[in-house]
């Protein structure tokens, strides 16, 4: 007989029905259930974002197999939801509701219940369900799970009140952080990883009805209220209801002024009543709860008054509400007063826990409640990659930034949060934002003053979001192309990578640190310390990585010429704080073998505190103390006491603070070592005036995305371009011819940005505002046609222009072999192939790295590395169309095939495709003469060297180059490219006169 819930008695389902796994039986006069899902066919296997059932897993194999199967035992109806899984990371499925229609309201109901076909394995099932913003993939999660410990059909009845905000992944970082159930948009069923197994669902519903203290709750304005000695506080108390109807019963709240830290009688007015909102009260009405404090004359510490709130038919707010009275009198607080001495007085004050809090830092999504950043005396918060505010809005960010500011008010000593995002190429998590040139093309710039007001720009639009802290820039020297991070690189030379470090400058503003509390400047990181960019390939374990967050291998003379030098440039400029590197170091005939940079007390406190004379703090990355040896307090000791000061742990800022407590009581961590940690980190938050201006300054705000900023990033997009070949003068375009604009990546804005933007990983298609090179060109006034895989018509065009090149990724997740390589994809290539074959042709390459072009070359009139340019393709188009010239130099070594990797400027053998430093111009005349004239050059360079004149000795080398890339053209061969690239980086260190010498004997040995 088949089991239905469709036609049968009470008394039978009573007897048919197991006993539920929480909440209890309907009430009588409860309303019927309301069908979600019934399994017979109405709703239909998808992909996001449309209505229906998808699966989704941590890789290929994760998700589970689906099917809606006939089952003569399903509980409702003639068919259930089952499938089969075999999950080793995590693997689920989700039904999102109506992608376009309106979402559903589930608030009169008490909760959601469903059949369950139960396998008696002992693992928990995690349960989501999807409350509130845009759509199901841009919604707050609410989670429960139950434990499958029974074997056949059983009902899983969930009351609302179970779910609680799951803190550890929100898609777009949370709503409201309020379970209103009006706007529910679907719900995710998370399966047991470990296990082989199967599974079956049926019967989706609602049940219950829901009473008021459901749908009515009462709110207060904030949970902290900071005032100063004497002054009043005002509590605002709010009662609201789902559906904005009125009460139908009434709601009381007694208050009283209870327990704290302040003294009642002495530091306040003690206050205590009952407010009544009687039944008919409309939704949003306020009452008003005075508490005055008392003055006094000593100094103190900050003081607490908790106002205790008992609510009758209603929810009661979360938390209790607290009255701070603001520290007062005490020398720390007195901004007069050197920054040195303030933090000694401030540090003689703290307890070991206020100590260990400081050196703590939570994502701002994994804190369980904000009232944690009071209870765990945090120092510090971040945003990482794609963890924004809704909206993400300039004011979203300030008024988020704003609500973890005040929590900390409510600390002893009222010690303001540093909070810290990767702003790697202009404030990009935030939608609208001027997005740079990642640092690969601002190396090709060889424009240091124009890479410090990159980082202005930068600046400005963090802090007027109310950040003070970026982690940026990254000073690594990449010297191996298929690394996933070659984009966050100036370039393979380490001499390129200190010209740019004019951008510490620029996010910061003086080396003194005199700048930093201004409301355009901002902290700057210094990283990855030290060795990131020359990891060898295949020697990651993280994952599927295969370069990144691997071992670097080097010689000490290595690792302090190439690796080791802009670090010690950045401390010269003043940064603030440095960032050690996921990967290791493995320096030859230490004895050492490879050692997590976490772990090297020899390099952090030795190296960069000790020898450099750093006097910042120093930032883990992201859960990196994970990655190293032994337990979990083994981490924490080794890497506090290696050296870093505060430790970036997203989601365990609990487990952290308590085990540095333990091991500095413990004795295995030294107080003296906490100490100078926090006082590092105080010292930075004094400079940063966080102390007397804990909030937002938004009044930069109306620059973020303004025409200024964005002229920066034009001009910056503009000079990153790098002309490698331009045989018969196919550009500059000009406006009059008819141009045939192909490829994948003319008119997209996402393959543009690349990673890191908006999101870690980046994505394609448009996720904020700016200009693809497609619409610039148009812009630019061009006679354009855009096909994108040049299936048009080919015939009657003077020139055509094809874009191609690389999707977004970010870190090891772009590895070459992790799913990426540095061929073309097979689109692109037929792009380039078609329009190449039919027309003079110019093919941009937007990349973070070399593309391999192979035999396509011949084909080729012009080829341009055009990097990631970021969101204003005008720069792109200015030189296209002569508005600007070409004038930009290869950062890092083109290759000809990925055999030779790596492949860098000064090695032995080096034949490249193109050297580093090559880069043709246009709109510039090349000098006359020949050998003569390099003589002369060589000469006038002596000279310049001699006066100490750069700018001088820079126009001189530039000659003497353009005068070898005139005679070579496209015939680049060993014997020119080695001395090519050698003098572009001898051009860098100040050697005018070698640099000309090695250009002379590039110029003789073109054939």
């Amino acid at each position: 007989m088949r089991r239905t819930a469709l036609i049968a008695s009470a008394a039978l389902l009573t007897g048919l029905i197991p006993l539920t796994v929480a909440g209890t039986a309907s009430g009588a006069d409860d309303p019927a259930p309301v069908p979600v899902d019934r399994f017979e066919g109405e709703v239909p296997f998808a992909s996001q974002p449309a209505e229906g059932i998808f699966t989704w897993g941590g890789d290929a194999d994760d998700p589970p197999a689906l099917q809606l199967a006939d089952r003569t035992d399903a509980p409702e109806g003639a068919k259930v939801l089952s499938g089969t899984y075999d999950i080793s990371g995590y693997g689920g499925f989700t039904h999102d509701f109506a992608a376009g229609r309106p979402a559903h309201d589930w608030s009169a109901h008490q909760g959601i219940r469903f059949w369950w076909d139960g396998q008696d394995n002992g693992k928990k099932i995690a349960f989501e369900i999807k409350d509130g913003g845009a759509n199901g993939e841009a919604s707050e999660l609410w989670t429960t799970s139950f434990t499958d410990d029974f074997s056949g059909w059983k009902q899983i009845q969930i009351p609302f009140s179970d779910f609680v905000y799951r803190t550890d992944y929100q898609p777009v970082g949370g709503i409201d952080h309020v379970l209103g159930l009006t706007e529910m948009w679907g719900y995710a069923v998370t399966l047991p990883p470990g296990v082989k197994g199967r599974f079956a669902m049926d019967d989706v519903e609602l049940y219950g009805k829901a009473d008021q203290s459901r749908r009515a709750s009462v709110t207060t304005d904030s949970a902290v209220y900071p005032v100063r000695e004497g002054g009043t506080a005002r509590v605002k108390v709010t009662v609201a209801t789902t559906g904005s109807a009125p009460l139908d019963e009434p709601v009381t709240v007694a208050y009283d002024t209870a327990g704290g830290t302040a003294g009642s009688g002495t530091d306040y007015t003690p206050v205590s009543g009952t407010l009544t909102f009687p039944a008919g009260t409309v939704s949003g009405s306020t009452r008003t709860i005075e508490v005055r404090t008392l003055k006094g004359k000593a100094a103190e510490a900050a003081e607490a008054i908790p106002l205790q709130l008992t609510v009758t038919g209603a929810k009661a707010p979360a938390e209790t509400p607290q009255v701070v009275i603001d520290a007062h009198g005490l020398p720390y607080l007195d901004s007069r007063l050197p920054v040195q001495k303030r933090v000694a007085d401030l540090l003689s004050r703290m307890s070991l826990e206020e100590k260990a809090g400081q050196m703590t830092q939570a994502e701002r999504a994994g804190l369980t409640s904000q009232g944690d950043i009071a209870a765990y005396d945090l120092g510090s918060l971040l945003s990482g990659g794609g963890s924004t505010p809704t909206p993400n809005t300039p004011e979203a960010w300030a008024e988020m930034i704003d609500s973890f500011q005040l929590r900390a008010q409510a600390t002893r000593f009222q010690i303001p949060l540093i909070y810290g995002i990767d702003a790697v190429h202009g404030d990009n998590n935030l939608a609208g934002a001027t997005i740079m040139p990642h640092n690969i093309g601002i190396g090709a710039t060889r424009d240091p003053q124009l890479a410090q007001q990159t980082g202005a720009v930068t600046a400005s639009e963090v802090r007027a979001t109310g950040i003070p802290w970026d982690f940026a820039p990254c000073l690594c020297v990449s010297r191996d192309e298929r690394w996933g991070r070659s984009y966050e690189s100036f370039g393979e030379d380490p001499a390129l990578v200190k010209s740019m470090e004019t951008i510490i400058q620029g996010l910061q503003g003086r080396a003194d640190g005199r700048d930093l509390s201004r409301n355009d400047k901002v902290l700057a990181t210094a990283k990855h310390f030290v060795g990131d960019g020359g990891t060898e390939y295949g020697s990651s374990t993280t994952g599927s990585y295969k370069i990144d967050q691997g071992v670097t291998k080097v010689t000490r003379q290595q690792l302090e010429a190439v690796h080791l030098a802009p670090f010690q440039t950045a401390v010269d400029r003043g940064i603030g704080s440095v960032m050690p590197s996921y990967s290791s170091l493995d320096i030859i005939g230490d004895g050492q073998g490879p050692v997590k940079m976490h772990a090297r007390a020899d390099m952090i406190n030795g190296v960069l505190k000790d020898r450099m004379g750093f006097d910042g703090f120093v930032i883990s990355d992201w859960n990196a103390i994970d990655q190293l040896p032994g337990d979990y307090a083994s981490h924490v000791r080794t890497s506090v006491n290696a050296g870093v000061d505060m430790m970036m742990v997203p989601y365990t800022y609990k487990d952290f603070r308590t085990t540095l407590i333990d091991e500095v009581k413990a004795g295995r961590v030294s107080e003296k070592r906490i100490d100078d940690a926090v006082s590092r980190i105080l010292t930075q938050k004094f400079r940063l005036g966080l102390f007397e201006h804990p909030y937002a300054d938004t009044s930069g705000a109306a620059d973020i995305g303004s025409a200024a900023h964005r002229a920066v990033a034009r001009q910056a997009a503009a000079e990153s371009q790098v002309l490698l070949k331009n045989a018969g003068g196919v550009l500059p375009l000009k406006k009059s011819q008819k141009v045939y604009v192909a490829g994948s990546n003319a008119d997209d804005l996402g393959n543009q940005t690349g990673g890191w933007t908006i999101t870690w990983q980046g994505a394609s298609g448009t996720h904020t505002q700016g200009t693809t090179i497609l619409q610039a060109m148009r812009k630019a006034g061009g006679d354009i046609t855009y096909s994108k895989d040049a299936s048009a018509p080919l015939n009657g065009y003077d020139v055509g222009v094809v874009v191609v090149g690389e999707t977004p990724y970010a870190e090891g997740v772009g590895d070459v072999g992790n799913g990426h390589s540095l061929q073309l994809s097979a689109a692109d290539q037929a792009a380039v192939d078609k329009v190449c074959g039919a027309m003079k042709c110019a093919v941009l390459i937007v990349s973070g790295r070399p593309q391999l072009i192979g035999d396509r070359l011949g084909r080729i009139d012009a080829l341009v590395a055009s990097w990631l340019p970021g969101t204003e393709g005008d720069g792109v188009a200015d030189v296209l169309y002569g508005r600007r010239p070409f004038t930009g130099q290869l950062p890092v070594t083109w290759p000809k095939s990925e055999a030779q990797l790596p492949i860098n400027v000064g090695d032995a053998s080096y034949d490249p495709q193109f050297p580093y430093g090559w880069g043709l111009t246009t709109l510039t005349k090349v000098p006359a003469g020949g050998a003569a004239t390099l003589k002369a050059l060589s000469l006038a360079a002596a000279l310049a060297e001699r006066s100490g004149s750069a700018s001088a000795g820079r126009e001189i080398v530039t000659k003497a180059r353009l005068l070898v890339q005139q005679k070579a053209g496209s015939a680049l061969t060993a014997a020119v490219a080695g001395p090519f690239a050698d003098a572009d980086h001898l051009l860098l260190t100040g050697k005018y006169t070698a640099a000309v010498a090695k250009l002379t004997e590039a110029y003789r040995a073109v054939a």
